[in-house]
């Protein structure tokens, strides 16, 4: 992709180039808007950035470990279990360079560089349904989401078609089907297990994960099928699966309407008092720490949850003293995020003249059971779990005893291990107002901007819904007849699933909420918050796909409302 530095007024600005910028930025585009792209990181091209996407277990020379001396640098970010690895932790940041704070413990992973998470993310893509949409009001918790499943639906068969899910149609109410490409098949196990929970438990399903990854025969501009070869997180010279570099940023680029630039942090947005709209934003040069100014009729903020809830934060003006669209006090309230590492695993003894080809970079995905119709009472939570997970063969060095030697080490080293299953629940947190992020202006980072503090934690419906997580996970496999089955709970802090969400969230009343219906920020229409802020309540499906949806339906209503420079 090019850079290019030209001018300082555009159509619009996107701030961002993560699942949600980039889809910002290939929507306005399109539409006609010239559009400047900032990201506060490096530049990363497709293909030519992904140093490390061919590599093998022998190109390193610990084996792919990373020394210690340069673990130090990255202490937060490994908390994940990702980035305590060469051929990935170039993708995250260095914890000492970026600061955070935390009251209570927060992990906060981040990526920055063009494309943003859209390299690293799980890629696992489900759609929110009418349930999710009406959970806030039926249960009397936090603040009604300003849409319905009917609003967004459209936007989600959009998406789908364009990056390319893979999946099976359930007919499930609770997870509504999309536009799929063929699913990814289940190996044996999984398919036996898969039969055990239709057998035992009714109204309980069991399926192939939907991923944002190519499979079939259908054509995609830039991208070609899945390879199997499950080194996703180092960047896919392949495009199978979808990431801002491989799709979006370029769809942009090819309208001539995109102007990106990297290495610019956005510190604010620009509020005129008398137009009551912003003018642009203010950008600080990541290298040379030069403050610029760029104008636009229409900003969209995509830096990410935490990153666009600071820059509202930090855009005070008279009219908004305590940030851009706070006149509810909820900015930076409400933060929410999948509580998860909690479940079951267990060994299968049988299938052993049975293997499976390739590296699937995928698993199964077991739907919502939970509080669904009014069939579960006295369960001590509201709300509900899906699991994630599969089945493998163990690698044959988990089975060789120190004893062995010879003959038997041969035979061992030669042979797989026995098959195992693995659950692992993916839980809604509530949103809740006393959990929250502020600025902190006495710790400053390098640019001068101020740092953010987290003080968030899990409560008792998220520890009620693991207690059940657990023992339903344990009873499934043991129905299936797996032995030496253990249950396991390690529930880790807020911002380990990676789905940070809720800061800026949407609703129907500016006195309750950040933004409107449409992603507006109440009172400044011509700015847009699409990433994972604008999450009113956090359902239990991975959130990415309702990003993207909402990014475009944005950018549709801004494209209608705004004018374009040569309209």
């Amino acid at each position: 992709m090019s850079v290019y530095y030209e001018n300082d007024n555009y159509d619009a600005i996107v701030v961002g180039t993560g699942i949600s910028g980039g889809w910002a930025a290939k929507e306005l585009c399109e539409k006609g808007f010239k559009t400047l792209v900032l990201e506060r990181g490096r530049m990363v091209e497709h293909v030519k950035d992904y140093p490390t996407m061919n590599d093998d277990p022998w190109d390193y020379k610990f084996k792919g470990d990373v020394p210690r001396e340069e673990v130090k640098r990255q202490f937060k970010q490994n908390r994940t279990g990702y980035t305590v690895s060469e051929p990935s932790k170039h993708w995250f940041v260095d914890d000492i360079k970026h600061p955070y704070n935390e009251v209570k413990r927060f992990d906060w992973m981040r990526g920055y560089h063009v494309g943003g998470r859209s390299i690293m993310w799980g890629r696992h893509s489900y759609r929110l349904s009418e349930m999710d949409f009406e959970a806030n009001k039926k249960d009397g918790i936090g603040v009604d989401w300003p849409v319905r499943y009917k609003d967004v639906a459209p936007w989600y068969d959009y998406v789908e078609s364009y990056i390319g899910v893979c999946g099976e149609k359930l007919g499930l109410s609770q997870l509504p089907d999309g536009e799929f490409l063929p699913p990814m098949d289940l190996n044996c196990v999984e398919d036996y297990f898969r039969e055990s929970i239709a057998k035992n438990f009714d109204g309980r399903v069991m399926t192939s994960g939907r991923v944002a990854h190519i499979t079939g025969d259908k054509k995609f501009e830039g991208r070609s099928k899945c390879q199997f070869r499950n080194r996703c997180i180092r960047g896919c010279p392949y495009g199978g699966y979808f990431s801002s570099n491989s799709s979006t940023l370029p769809a942009a680029e090819r309208t001539g309407n995109m102007t990106l630039r990297p290495h610019s942090i956005a510190s604010e947005v620009i509020y005129d008092p008398e137009t009551k709209k912003a003018t642009g934003v203010k950008v600080i040069d990541a290298n040379t720490k030069e403050v610029m100014e760029f104008k636009a009729n229409v900003i969209f903020l995509c830096a990410s949850a935490v990153a666009s809830t600071s820059i509202l934060m930090q855009s005070k003006s008279d009219r908004f003293p305590n940030g851009m669209g706070n006149d509810s006090g909820e900015l930076g309230h409400n933060v929410m995020d999948h509580h998860f590492k909690a479940g079951a695993s267990g060994n299968y003894e049988g299938f052993e003249d049975k293997y499976y080809k390739g590296r699937k970079p995928n698993g199964i995905y077991l739907p919502r059971f939970r509080n669904l119709n009014g069939n579960d009472k006295n369960l001590g939570f509201i709300r509900g779990y899906g699991y994630q997970g599969g089945a493998s063969r163990t690698n044959w060095s988990d089975s060789i005893a120190e004893a062995a030697y010879g003959e038997d080490l041969k035979k061992a080293i030669t042979e797989p291990g026995g098959w195992n299953m693995g659950l692992m629940g993916f839980g809604e947190t509530l949103p809740y107002h006393e959990n929250k992020m502020t600025l902190d202006y006495d710790k400053l980072d390098e640019w001068g901007l101020p740092t953010v503090t987290f003080d968030a934690e899990f409560k008792e419906n998220e520890l009620k819904m693991r207690e059940d997580m657990v023992s339903q996970a344990v009873e499934m496999l043991e129905k299936a007849g797996f032995k030496d089955v253990r249950g396991y709970d390690d529930i880790g802090a807020p911002g380990l699933g990676i789905h940070e969400m809720g800061m800026a969230r949407m609703g129907r009343d500016p006195k309750t909420s950040v933004l409107n219906g449409n992603n507006q920020v109440h009172g400044v229409p011509n700015v847009y918050v699409t990433d994972g802020a604008f999450m009113t309540s956090a359902g239990c499906q991975n959130p990415s796909l309702t990003y993207m949806a909402m990014t475009a339906r944005a950018a549709d209503h801004a494209s209608k409302n705004f004018k374009k420079s040569n309209a």
